[in-house]
């Protein structure tokens, strides 16, 4: 399955950790763009004068590590593309030129279901993906979320806990599910 990344789940670390951690082990190929890429450098700004700077080097790890996530796409396809918020097309472009499967966003309203059938795609926020994933392969899904505690924890030198952190990153199902 392809997975297309929006801005809004790849810009907070510790979602981005589990679910490019869940990628890396498989369970689906994830996609984004360029533009996706910058916006997620862009957004970091708001955390200090280095928040740029660290966006980049960690947008040239993942990029790395996953060298064909990368999409492209001529000028013309977003011009056949609608989206209540045009800002957000470039997405649905590169999910079509990408040949997602799904779109994982946060962003519902702006990403109507019925409009992305018709480009054969769906939506799904960020938790119920995971939790799929986790249905499909609980230790791997678990032992992704136990390395990225594990890096919090290291990174933060707090004591998080794993349901704590999860629902924290705005995946409280996934948390939930885990920490059972």
């Amino acid at each position: 399955m392809k997975a297309l990344l929006d801005t809004c789940v790849i810009y907070p670390t510790v979602m981005r950790e589990v679910l490019l951690g869940v990628a890396a082990q498989g369970a689906y190929t994830p996609l984004w763009s360029d533009r996706i890429l910058e916006e997620w450098a862009r957004a970091a700004r708001k955390l200090g004068p280095d928040g740029e700077a660290q966006a980049r080097a960690e947008i040239a790890q993942v990029s790395a590590a996953f060298p064909s996530a990368a999409v492209t796409w001529r000028p013309s396809l977003e011009a056949r593309l609608w989206l209540p918020d045009a800002n957000d097309i470039h997405v649905l472009a590169a999910a079509v030129a990408g040949s997602a499967d799904i779109i994982v966003t946060l962003n519902a309203k702006d990403f109507p279901r019925q409009v992305l059938a018709e480009d054969g795609l769906s939506r799904v926020d960020p938790d119920g993906f995971l939790l799929e994933a986790w249905h499909a392969d609980a230790v791997m899904v678990g032992s992704v979320c136990q390395r990225v505690l594990d890096t919090a924890r290291r990174v933060s030198g707090d004591d998080w806990q794993m349901r704590a952190l999860l629902k924290k990153a705005r995946l409280p199902r996934l948390a939930k599910a885990v920490s059972v």
